[in-house]
């Protein structure tokens, strides 16, 4: 039993004794802080411990301040820390401080960092800064003074602006500006053919107007990729303009023509009206001459020839309309 016991001793000895070690390594990383004091950035014991205390992880900060020494830069670890805390990307922050460095660009690592926590890539703004970025532009569509419709495609070429980084507008602005010149120095062109001629009047007159103002980059050269012609607008909107002015046309046509049939309708109940009290009026006709015959103002003789005459009218009427039916 006594061998036994110490058996198991021993092994829970041992395990504790691993398990203390790994704690001990956790937070004690001795091959970092080796790599570190080898390196010329040298990083105390009790400084890694606080690290992962504040959960931050060492070998994220002390790697990238290593690198930073070897390129001949003095980043403090404080801020390093601080601004891993604060939420930025310390490695690439690190790495574009050095690539601006080789290329002789001044940048502090208060900048570099306010360009990270803005949410930029501060490493490819670097980059940008040294090789310039091209941005082709979509179709833009403008008319000039001729009605003729040109389509043309630009690209810019742009730097990244390091002051104006942080606030500065982006990508999307610069294709905006860049397509709003290009409309208005189309639109202001006599004909086509003179845009056609020269493209590169288009792009010098963009390039004048300033167009990276305030936003992060600088625009170096606007170049014309194509120009295509399009439709002739001009002819396009003379067709639909006489197109509406032929409905209006034929609107008041029809308005007047409607008023000319309302007319026509009226003087035929007019007529009708009229017809209506002359035969209203024959009918009292025989009424008065009766009344005329009881009153004595009216004889035999009197309505003998008043017959006489209206038989020799009819005869007149119907001997010219028969001469009139002949000729």
């Amino acid at each position: 039993m006594s061998v036994e016991f110490g058996l198991l001793t021993m092994v829970g000895t041992i395990l504790l004794a691993v398990v203390v070690l790994g704690f001990i390594l956790y937070f004690v990383p001795l091959q970092l802080w080796i790599a570190a004091w080898s390196s010329g950035a040298p990083v105390g014991i009790f400084t890694l411990i606080a690290m992962r205390l504040r959960r931050v992880p060492p070998g994220v900060v002390v790697t990238s301040r290593i690198s930073a020494v070897k390129a001949g830069l003095d980043i403090a670890l404080n801020d390093l820390e601080a601004h891993y805390l604060a939420g930025g990307n310390v490695q690439k922050t690190v790495n574009a401080l050095i690539s601006a460095d080789k290329a002789g660009i001044l940048m502090t690592f208060k900048r570099a960092a306010a360009i990270d926590l803005a949410g930029r890539d501060v490493l490819e703004a670097v980059k940008m800064s040294v090789i310039p970025k091209v941005i082709q532009t979509p179709r833009v569509a403008a008319v000039a003074k001729d009605g003729i419709q040109l389509i043309a495609i630009s690209r810019v070429t742009v730097r990244t602006n390091i002051d104006r980084l942080v606030g500065g507008a982006g990508e999307e602005t610069i294709i905006a500006r860049v397509g709003e010149g290009v409309v208005s120095t189309i639109g202001s062109a006599e004909t086509h053919k003179s845009v056609l001629e020269n493209p590169d009047h288009i792009s010098k007159n963009v390039l004048k107007k300033g167009l990276d103002a305030g936003t992060a980059y600088e625009i170096l050269s606007i170049d014309i990729a194509d120009v295509d012609v399009g439709e002739n607008i001009g002819a396009k909107l003379q067709i639909e303009q006489a197109n509406a002015d032929k409905l209006m046309a034929q609107a008041r046509a029809e308005a007047r023509r409607a008023m000319a049939v309302a007319q026509e309708q009226e003087m035929k109940a007019k007529v009708e009206e009229m017809r209506a009290r002359v035969v209203e009026a024959e009918a009292e006709v025989p009424r008065a001459m009766a009344e005329a015959f009881r009153s004595g103002h009216l004889g035999i003789m009197d309505y003998y020839r008043m017959q006489n005459v209206k038989a020799d009218t009819e005869m007149r009427t119907s001997l010219a309309k028969d001469g009139g039916e002949k000729a």
